[in-house]
C-alpha cells in the first residue's frame, strides 16, 4: 500500500488497524530510525515526507536490529533491506553511504543484546512493499552477544545491505539501460523525422531528454550536445567548435571500441553500446553507457551520428568499492585467496605471457600458541605486522603477495628466472621476519615455514600447484620449521601416498584387506618351539602387501590402531587356541602381540583384553603383551596401571626393543614385565666368529641382570647358527629370526623344520 503522496505507508501514532500499540518514543529502534531518517532524507530523491520516511524505516530497522540477534546469524534481511531503500528512491550518490555511517554508528547500541522489542508477541509489523513480517521479540531468547561479535555482524549486515541495494540498483538499472534503448530508439526515428521534415519536433525531443543526448558528423566532429550533455562534461566549453570525438579516446577504453567506431561510421552496424571513461578538462573522470546509433538519410546512406550517454561514474566508483572488498583481506589489505587465484589462473593459461612461475607458500610456526597465549588481539597486530613485512619483500610488477588464511600467506612471482626468483623471494621474506615483533611492550619472535614451487605456464593446473605448495611447506615444518625447501616431485609423490594410505585405512579394516603372519619364538636350550609373534600385514589393492612400518605409524596418526590392535589381539588369541587344541600334549604354546602407545594409553585396554581372551576360550599365561621400551621407561604409576592389572591376571608383559631407548636398568624393578626382547643390535658382532667381545659382554650382562630379577630373556634377529650357539651359551631363553623361519602363515607353526639347536 502507498501513502497520498506516492510513498509506501507506514502509519504512526497512537496504534495501528489491528489495535496493536504504537512503539514508545523511548523505543531505542524509534529512535535509530529517526537519526536514520534526519542522515537520509535529504539525500534521497523519495516523495516521502521526513515522518513518512521514517515511518518506512521503521520496520526495516527492526529487521536489521532481529538479523543482528538472530540464531543462527543471517544476513538475508540486510538484502532485502538494502533493495527497500532503492525502492524508497535512496538511489543518489551519497545516500548509500549515509545509511551505512548510521548503521555503524547506532545498530548495535540501537539493539541491546536480549532487550525485548517494544511490540507486543505475536504482533507483525508492515515490510516496505506492504507485506508482514513477524515481530523480532518472538524469536527465541539468546544470551546477549559479546561487543566484538555484535560488531562483527553489525560490519557483515552493512555488507550484505550493500549488496542487496546494489543489486536492486543493478535490476533498475537495467530496466533503465532498457529504457535507455527504447529511448535511444525513438530518439533514432525521431530525429530521422525531425530531419526530414520538422526540426522543431527534432528540438523539442533533444532538448527534452534526461539522458545526455549528442550529435556529431561522420567525421567526428561535434555538432551539438543537448544541456544534460554539457552538465555531465562539467559545461557547453567542453564542447568548443571544432571538438571531434576522436579526442575522446581513454587508456582504460574496452578494447576494440575504435574498431567499433570504424564500422559504425562506414555504415557497416547501425549501433553500439559500450561503458566508456571519459577525462573532463579539469582532468577528473566520468564513466557514461554509452549508446552510438548511425543515422540514414531517406537513401539510407550513413548522415550523422548520435550519442546518448548516461552517468554511471557513482555506480561505477560502488562496483570498484564492492569488488575490492571482495577481493582483499580486511585485516591487513593484502589481496586475498579470491584475487591470487584469479591471477594465478591467468598466468598458468597455455597462452600466458609468462614462461614460468613460482609460488611461495608461507605459514607462520606456531602462530596458534599467541593466539592461545596472548588473545586474538595480539595475534592479529601480529599478522598485521608480518604482512606489512612481506610487503615490503614484493617489489617487482611481476610479484603478487596474498594472505590467504589465518596465519598463511601466498607469494606469486613470474618470468624466466621464476624458480630461482621465487628462492630469492623466499629467503627475502624469512629475513624480513628475523627481527622480532614488538606487540605491547612484548618481544615476539616470528618464524615461518615456506614451500616453493615452480613450472611452465600451460603445463601444469592449479590445484596440483597449491597441492605441491602445501606439502613442500609441511616439509620445511618437518625438517624444524622457519627455513624453505623447494617442490620435489619425488618428495611429493611419497606425501601423496602416505595421505592415499591415511584415507584407505578405515575401509581397510572394513574390508578384511588386513592378515596376520606368526613368526616362531625358539627355546634354544632344546630348539622347540615356544609361541610365536603376531605381525598384521596389509593387502593394499595398489600396493600389494605392505609391512607395519608402512602403516602402524598412520594408524597411530589417525587413532584407527586401537580398532586396529583389537582385532590383531581377537585373531591371534583365536589362533593361539586353536594352536593349544591342534597340540593336546603341549599346553606351553603362547602368542605374542604388540601393543602401540595409543593402546597403553586407552582406558579399555583391561576390559577389552579380558573379553577377547574370554572369548577365545584362551588362559591369560598363554598371552605376552609386547611394549616398546621407549614407551614405558620414565611412565608414572597411573600409565602403568593397566599393565599391572593384566599382569595379576596372568597375562605376559615384554619389554620390546630393550637397549634402543634409555636403558635405566635400575628401572626395570619397578615395571610390571616378566621377559625382555633384547635389540638385534646387541648380537649382530656374533653372528660370525669370533664374535665381538664387547657385545659378548654387554650381552652377558643383561642376561646376568634380567635372570637376577626373574626376568627371562628374548633375542630378535637371529640370523646365524654361530649366533644361536653365542646366544644359548650366554644363557638367552628364547629367540626369534630368519635363521629359525620367517613370518609365515599360522599353519606352518607345527610343520617348520627348524634348525636343530642341540
Amino acid at each position: 500500500m502507498t501513502s497520498e503522496s506516492g510513498g509506501p505507508r507506514c502509519d504512526r501514532g497512537a496504534g495501528d488497524a489491528a489495535g496493536h500499540p504504537a512503539p514508545g518514543e523511548n523505543d531505542p529502534l524509534r529512535r535509530f530510525a529517526g537519526i536514520w531518517c534526519r542522515a537520509v532524507h535529504p539525500l534521497a530523491a523519495t516523495t516521502m515526507t521526513p515522518d513518512e520516511f521514517e515511518g518506512y524505516l521503521l520496520p526495516l530497522a527492526h529487521r536489521l536490529s532481529a538479523a543482528l540477534r538472530s540464531s543462527p546469524f543471517d544476513t538475508e534481511a540486510a538484502y532485502e533491506v538494502g533493495a527497500a531503500l532503492v525502492d524508497a528512491q535512496c538511489t543518489e550518490p551519497d545516500a548509500l553511504p549515509a545509511i551505512l555511517g548510521v548503521i555503524d554508528a547506532h545498530l548495535v547500541s540501537c539493539s541491546p543484546p536480549g532487550a525485548p522489542l517494544s511490540r507486543p508477541p505475536g504482533e507483525t509489523f508492515p515490510g516496505p512493499s506492504g507485506e508482514s513480517f513477524p515481530d523480532p521479540s518472538d524469536e527465541p531468547t539468546h544470551e546477549p552477544l559479546a561487543d566484538d561479535e555484535a560488531r562483527a555482524r553489525c560490519v557483515r549486515l552493512q555488507h550484505a545491505l550493500a549488496a542487496g541495494f546494489v543489486r536492486e540498483l543493478r535490476e533498475r538499472e537495467r530496466d533503465e539501460q532498457e529504457a535507455i534503448s527504447r529511448a535511444a530508439m525513438v530518439a533514432r526515428t525521431e530525429a530521422e523525422k525531425a530531419l526530414h521534415a520538422s526540426e522543431a519536433k527534432f528540438q523539442a525531443v533533444f532538448e527534452g531528454a534526461v539522458i545526455g543526448v549528442g550529435i556529431a558528423g561522420l567525421d567526428g566532429e561535434v555538432l551539438v550536445v543537448n544541456d544534460a550533455m554539457a552538465r555531465m562534461f562539467g559545461g557547453m566549453d567542453f564542447f568548443r567548435p571544432g571538438r571531434n570525438v576522436t579526442e575522446f579516446v581513454h587508456p582504460d577504453d574496452v578494447p576494440g571500441a575504435h574498431e567499433l567506431y570504424r564500422e559504425l561510421v562506414n555504415g557497416e552496424r547501425d549501433h553500439f553500446r559500450i561503458e566508456k571513461p571519459h577525462y573532463r578538462d579539469d582532468g577528473s573522470e566520468l564513466w557514461t553507457n554509452l549508446t552510438v546509433t548511425l543515422l540514414r538519410d531517406s537513401s539510407g546512406a550513413p548522415q550523422y551520428q548520435l550519442a546518448l550517454a548516461e552517468d554511471i561514474t557513482e555506480h561505477r566508483r560502488l562496483r570498484e568499492r564492492l569488488r575490492y572488498e571482495a577481493t582483499h583481506d580486511e585485516l591487513t589489505g593484502l589481496p586475498n585467496r579470491t584475487l591470487f587465484l584469479e591471477r594465478l589462473d591467468q598466468v598458468l593459461a597455455a597462452d600466458a605471457d609468462a614462461e614460468r612461475f613460482g609460488v611461495c607458500y608461507l605459514d607462520l610456526d606456531g602462530f596458534k600458541a599467541v593466539n592461545d597465549s596472548l588473545g586474538h588481539a595480539v595475534g592479529d597486530r601480529m599478522l598485521e605486522a608480518v604482512a606489512e613485512r612481506l610487503q615490503r619483500c614484493v617489489k617487482a610488477p611481476t610479484e603478487l603477495l596474498a594472505r590467504v588464511g589465518g596465519d598463511e600467506f601466498l607469494a606469486l612471482v613470474t618470468g624466466p628466472a621464476a624458480q630461482a626468483d621465487g628462492a630469492g623471494l623466499a629467503r627475502r621474506m624469512l629475513a624480513a621476519l628475523a627481527e622480532p615483533v614488538r606487540i605491547e611492550g612484548r618481544e615476539l619472535r616470528v618464524r615461518a615455514s615456506i614451500g616453493v614451487v615452480d613450472g611452465r605456464a600451460g603445463e601444469i593446473e592449479r590445484a596440483e600447484v597449491l597441492r605441491s605448495a602445501d606439502i613442500t611447506m609441511y616439509r620445511a615444518k618437518a625438517a624444524g620449521g622457519n627455513r624453505y625447501e623447494i617442490a620435489d616431485a619425488d618428495s611429493n609423490a611419497r606425501v601423496i601416498a602416505r595421505h592415499s594410505l591415511t584415507n584407505g585405512l578405515p575401509s581397510a579394516l572394513e574390508k578384511g584387506e588386513f592378515f596376520i603372519e606368526y613368526q616362531p619364538l625358539v627355546r634354544l636350550t632344546d630348539g622347540t618351539v615356544r609361541g610365536a609373534e603376531a605381525l598384521v600385514r596389509w593387502l593394499h589393492p595398489l600396493h600389494g602387501v605392505l609391512g607395519p612400518d608402512q602403516f602402524i605409524p598412520l594408524a597411530e596418526d589417525t587413532g584407527l590402531i586401537v580398532p586396529l590392535g583389537r582385532w590383531v589381539l581377537e585373531q591371534a588369541a583365536r589362533q593361539a587356541r586353536e594352536w593349544r587344541d591342534a597340540a593336546e600334549d603341549d599346553e606351553s604354546l603362547r602368542v605374542n602381540v604388540n601393543l602401540s602407545p595409543c593402546q597403553l594409553s586407552h582406558p579399555t585396554l583391561v576390559s577389552d583384553t579380558v573379553a577377547v581372551l574370554e572369548n577365545a576360550g584362551l588362559c591369560p599365561s598363554a598371552l605376552c603383551l609386547e611394549v616398546t621400551e621407549n614407551d614405558l621407561i620414565g611412565a608414572d604409576e597411573t600409565a602403568l596401571r593397566p599393565l599391572r592389572q593384566l599382569a595379576d591376571l596372568g597375562v605376559d608383559i615384554a619389554l620390546d626393543d630393550f637397549g634402543t631407548g634409555y636403558s635405566n636398568l635400575s628401572y626395570l624393578r619397578r615395571l610390571p614385565v616378566s621377559q625382555l626382547k633384547l635389540d638385534r643390535s646387541f648380537t649382530r658382532g656374533m653372528q660370525r666368529a669370533p664374535a665381538d667381545p664387547v657385545d659378548v659382554k654387554i650381552v652377558e650382562g643383561i642376561v646376568s641382570l634380567a635372570h637376577t630379577l626373574d626376568l627371562a630373556v628374548t633375542v630378535e634377529g637371529v640370523e646365524t647358527a654361530v649366533q644361536a650357539e653365542h646366544l644359548r651359551g650366554l644363557g638367552c631363553d628364547t629367540a626369534q629370526g630368519w635363521y629359525y623361519a620367517r613370518p609365515g602363515p599360522p599353519e606352518r607353526l607345527h610343520t617348520l623344520a627348524l634348525a636343530d639347536a642341540s
